[in-house]
């Protein structure tokens, strides 16, 4: 069974006043809410059980799925209504909901892209984690080893590093570090839970991550004709209905 997690519990502070009156995935692209995109793309891909986390507006988001029967999914609600617990707090809140037996594919909800979902499942299969990633211009990157297994993270504006790295090259040479944009598009292996149980409740998936390719596989994923649209500001619906458009 294919299962995946998507992230809609954010405030969407970025998309007021839109997200004064309604959640981010709910917000309108090319006549449908960014929910619709994510879900139906899941499904045309053979996702049958996805979990969906909740905060801002979280009754907007169960009705809007009633109201389409589930999508004929099996769909489950993880409830941060009384606290957002960030990326890796949402996936370990999340575990009892999953199949322990099946990786979970996680997507965030305001994003728009060409990857084939199927196919980024099933290159996961024998990796802890499987990181989608793509050579562009950010000022965030996750670095490699030569062989994809993830080594740290560095911010190249403020030089900040985290991760097993201790030392990299200034400046860095994405040629030499192997360093690669993170699309927020990532498989996470059931078998890491036992891993999050000493990590507080709220974090980040990423310095979780970080610290779990210390002794297991994180590797990366580079899709080099990749097309992504973040949908987090508002300057970007005008984007995004074009990229909607042109697929």
């Amino acid at each position: 069974m294919r299962q995946a997690m998507i992230f809609a519990a954010g405030l969407g502070t970025r998309l007021r006043p839109l997200t004064d009156t309604m959640p981010k995935a709910l917000v309108s692209i090319g006549g449908q809410p960014l929910l619709w995109h994510v879900l139906t793309k899941l499904k045309a891909a053979g996702f049958e059980r996805i979990v969906i986390n909740v905060h801002h507006f979280a009754q907007q988001i169960i009705d809007y799925l009633a109201a389409n029967a589930n999508f004929g999914l099996d769909i489950h609600i993880s409830d941060e209504t009384e606290k957002l617990l960030d990326t890796g707090g949402g996936i370990k809140k999340a575990s009892p909901l999953f199949a322990p037996d099946s990786p979970i594919l996680i997507h965030n909800v305001d994003i728009l892209s060409n990857v084939d979902l199927a196919t980024l499942y099933q290159q996961a299969t024998d990796n802890a984690a499987t990181l989608l990633v793509s050579q562009r211009d950010t000022s965030r990157y996750l670095m490699f080893s030569s062989q994809m297994q993830l080594t740290g993270w560095i911010n190249i504006k403020t030089g900040e590093t985290k991760g097993p790295v201790t030392s990299l090259p200034s400046p860095p040479s994405p040629h030499t570090t192997q360093q690669y944009a993170f699309s927020g598009i990532h498989v996470f292996s059931p078998r890491l839970f036992p891993l999050m149980e000493s990590w507080q409740e709220k974090f980040s998936i990423i310095d979780f991550y970080l610290k779990a390719c210390e002794t297991e596989s994180v590797r990366g994923i580079v899709k080099d004709d990749l097309r992504l649209l973040d949908v987090g500001k508002l300057d970007s619906l005008d984007k995004a209905e074009k990229f909607i458009n042109n697929k």
